[in-house]
């Protein structure tokens, strides 16, 4: 007999943790210092790859798309992210240079949503981003062809094991369609789950003279 789904999601619970408390009125005037205070209680919590995010493009139709890649940096400039500029992410950012970040962090009960504008880094800024990693990263990075039809396992188990090979010869081999994005965000929200549903939305909104705050119901 299959597994019946809906029997399954109704006998799910959700955050079955110790919550902790968020006081919206003493968090800081901007977005990142939260994020970043958030992100590390994250990692302190014992929360699996809190560096991963969920990223929301649309393409030239405006169908969006979403996937799960990792976060690279964050600072003034904005969250950061990296893939090839002929994948399909790369090619949607292209004719629509908006997206949306989504932070999960169920340790918690946290989320964080990040909206805004996307531009690519200088191409130094990318190849240095890219060597700093690991060699798996740069393996990867070379073996390329992201989001094309691929022929057979074998076809990328081949590319696969050269690109490994010349990872490990040459860390600092350079990978030209290599892009690192940068997300400058127009809005923030932080949100903490509580096991009442009393759950707390603060949202940050970009404005010409700075960020402003204000609550959402849940």
């Amino acid at each position: 007999m299959g597994t019946d789904l809906h029997e399954l999601l109704r006998s799910l619970r959700v955050w079955d943790v110790e919550l902790p408390s968020f006081d919206p009125a003493a968090a800081p005037g901007a977005p990142l210092a939260l994020f970043t205070a958030w992100f590390a209680e994250a990692v302190a919590a014992g929360q699996v790859e809190p560096h991963t995010m969920s990223l929301a493009t649309a393409d030239e139709e405006g169908v969006p798309d979403v996937r799960t890649v990792m976060l690279h940096g964050a600072d003034d400039s904005g969250w950061s992210f990296a893939s090839h500029r002929g994948s399909r992410k790369g090619r949607q950012l292209a004719a629509r240079p908006h997206a949306a970040l989504g932070f999960y962090w169920p340790a918690q009960g946290r989320q964080v949503r990040v909206r805004g504008t996307v531009t690519a880094a200088p191409a130094a800024d990318a190849q240095a981003d890219l060597h700093a990693r690991s060699t798996g990263a740069l393996a990867a990075a070379l073996t390329g062809r992201q989001s094309e039809v691929l022929g057979s396992p074998e076809e990328l188990a081949r590319a696969s094991q050269d690109a490994w090979e010349r990872a490990r010869r040459e860390p600092d081999a350079p990978v030209p369609s290599w892009t690192l994005y940068r997300l400058l965000p127009e809005e923030v929200e932080f949100f903490q789950g509580d096991a009442r549903r009393r759950h707390v939305r603060l949202a940050y909104r970009r404005t010409t003279t700075g960020w402003t705050k204000e609550l959402l119901w849940p």
